[in-house]
């Protein structure tokens, strides 16, 4: 399962849903969806214009967690 990290990098940042809404040209409601794990899939274009703004490696953004296979 790969885990997006969005709160952390915002929280670690200092910076707003609404801030980094509008810095990264993305709606509030589609960032929501990412930040809240809901979304199936990200664009690359969107993931760069988030390390950009939040100054990361798209590392920083993504963790992959291995899911228990019982």
């Amino acid at each position: 399962m790969i885990r997006i990290r969005l709160d952390v990098m915002m929280a670690e940042r200092k910076m707003s849903l609404n801030e980094l809404s509008e810095k990264v040209g993305i709606t509030p409601a589609n960032l929501s969806i990412l930040k809240n794990e809901k979304g199936k899939a990200i664009r690359f274009s969107t993931l760069d214009a988030l390390c950009k703004v939040l100054e990361c490696q798209p590392g920083d953004l993504l963790e992959y967690i291995e899911e228990d296979k019982d």
